[in-house]
């Protein structure tokens, strides 16, 4: 067993990579005891995380042993209540639950939203460009990566414009280690959001729109949804909806503003090349740090020595299996050009190289537990990186702003990205 693993620590939230490379080289699971008083099992294998990811005997129910223990309260009965979203159940629940909001998440919707997507776009870099010119500096997270995904996914949901800022950051703080905010924060968080989604429910429920959380209300098929489902499955879809994709395109950004050589190459070689960029992206710097916790209802043998106990509390690293060596050439490099696009005139997702060693990165899950906003988070990667990066974008020239060994990344095992990403205004003929 490694030294005691802190999530909460800024060094590790920083780069966990070479903890994980050290842990992977215990066996690809290996127990480690948490900052919190708790052992748990990290899965860092790649042929171990897909089996684990598709394996029943991984019951996604949180195990108890994975958080600190709470006294009840009403954030705690807040945050039980939000929880027991589809990503924290086994089947049946998670297979009736999963088909319900399937359907809303199907290419043919997904992709109709690209003009949408594309006008969003063009207005976000359009306003990044005046500040640039006004300012000389800007933020790219605060900007860019954030505003683009939260008003997509609020246009999906029908949350009204005014409340997004207060819904990032309720979601910014219960996915953080409460150790790492102040005092209260993280309960605060949470009985926040659950006042919202009720009082938001109750709306919808007497004026229903035309956005997907009023379909997902008003649908009767299978028994609908109860308030708790409800409840649940609007946390999940703002959660997911738009802090994964946010993580993408900043990590993305950053990685194209230290890799210039990787940059003159998405310029040059059209959608094809920036759909690969975001794939590559999603590989070498997983948005999902780790999956949801899971838990062994019995023994499991996952080879190579490791052993897992019934009754584990269990997590698979994304982003340590994204970067196994036995899997990824070259894994710790940004190579874009490991992934080719697919699809007619370059679009569509990208996919490993001929003769790439690699197999397809994992950084939206696997198997049953895969994202369901993935399409959609692909498409706004592909729209929002040209417009931002392109040479015919209407952006000035821009080059980052500070040490990108000093960013501050976002703590904790669950999602990871640069909480800030400051550029500056680049004077013509410098780089």
């Amino acid at each position: 067993m490694l030294d005691t693993l802190d999530p909460a620590d800024p060094d590790f939230a920083r780069d966990p990579y070479p903890y994980y490379a050290q842990l992977r080289t215990t066996g690809p699971a290996a127990r480690v005891a948490l900052a919190n008083g708790t052992e748990a099992w990290l899965v860092t294998g790649y042929r171990q995380a897909r089996d684990v990811l598709a394996d029943p005997r991984f019951s996604n129910v949180p195990p108890r042993a994975a958080g600190r223990p709470k006294p009840d309260s009403p954030a705690q009965r807040a945050r039980g209540c939000l929880a027991r979203h589809m990503l924290n159940t086994d089947a049946p629940d998670h297979t009736r639950l999963r088909r319900l909001t399937t359907a809303a998440f199907a290419p043919r919707r997904v992709d109709a939203l690209r003009p949408r997507i594309e006008r969003l776009t063009a207005e976000l870099v359009e306003e990044v460009a005046a500040g640039l010119a006004r300012e000389g500096t800007a933020d790219l997270v605060d900007a860019f990566a954030f505003p683009l995904p939260v008003l997509v996914i609020g246009e999906v949901l029908g949350v009204p414009a005014a409340d997004r800022a207060d819904l990032r950051t309720w979601t910014y703080r219960v996915g953080s280690p409460a150790d790492a905010l102040p005092a209260g924060a993280v309960d605060e968080a949470w009985t926040s959001l659950h006042s919202y989604f009720g009082d938001l429910i109750a709306h919808k429920r007497r004026i229903p729109g035309d956005d997907l959380f009023s379909a997902l209300i008003h649908d009767a098929s299978e028994g609908g949804l109860d308030d708790g489902e409800l409840l649940a499955m609007a946390f999940l879809l703002l959660f997911a909806g738009y802090e994964t994709t946010m993580n993408l395109l900043a990590s993305a950004s950053l990685l194209l503003l230290t890799h210039p050589r990787e940059l003159a190459a998405a310029r040059q070689g059209g959608a094809g090349a920036w759909a690969a960029v975001a794939e590559e992206a999603l590989r070498h710097a997983s948005p999902l740090e780790g999956t949801t916790w899971r838990r062994t209802t019995e023994e499991v043998d996952l080879g190579d020595g490791a052993v897992l106990p019934a009754g584990a509390s269990v997590l698979v690293v994304l982003a340590a299996a994204n970067r196994d060596p036995q899997v990824f050439a070259e894994p710790d490099a940004f190579r874009p050009a490991r992934y080719a696009a697919a699809g007619e005139g370059g679009r569509g997702r990208a996919t490993p190289s001929t003769g790439e060693r690699a197999a397809p990165h994992m950084g939206f899950g696997h198997g049953p537990h895969f994202c369901l906003g993935s399409r959609l988070a692909r498409l706004e990667a592909e729209i929002a990186l040209p417009m931002l990066f392109g040479t015919d974008s209407g952006m000035p020239e821009f080059s980052l702003a500070a040490d990108p060994a000093l960013l501050p990344y976002r703590p904790g095992l669950l999602v990871r990205g640069p909480r800030h990403l400051p550029v500056r205004a680049t004077p013509p003929g410098r780089t």
